[in-house]
């Protein structure tokens, strides 16, 4: 049961990995893209962790930590870029 389990997170993992590269690479404007890629990288945060849950391995969570918080940071800029912008989104 926990096996059946684990491939169904994995599954759904890897679609919402699909959509959200679908609505980075198809996003119309700037903050469509942004969302998608900070979608993405939250994506494959959750895929990691998950892969370190069912080996039971936590050689890859420093790394998923700093990937994290670097996603975080970007993102941030990215929409304080937006903001200054004004309306020319």
């Amino acid at each position: 049961m926990t096996e059946v389990l684990e491939y169904a997170a994995l599954a759904m993992i890897g679609l919402a990995g699909i959509l959200a590269l679908l609505r980075t690479g198809r996003g119309g404007s700037l903050p469509d893209k942004v969302l998608g890629a900070d979608t993405l990288l939250l994506v494959l945060a959750a895929g990691v962790a998950a892969d370190a849950g069912i080996r039971r391995d936590a050689t890859f969570l420093d790394a998923l930590v700093v990937v994290t918080v670097l996603g975080f940071v970007a993102t941030i800029t990215v929409a304080r870029y937006i903001e200054r912008r004004g309306a020319r989104v």
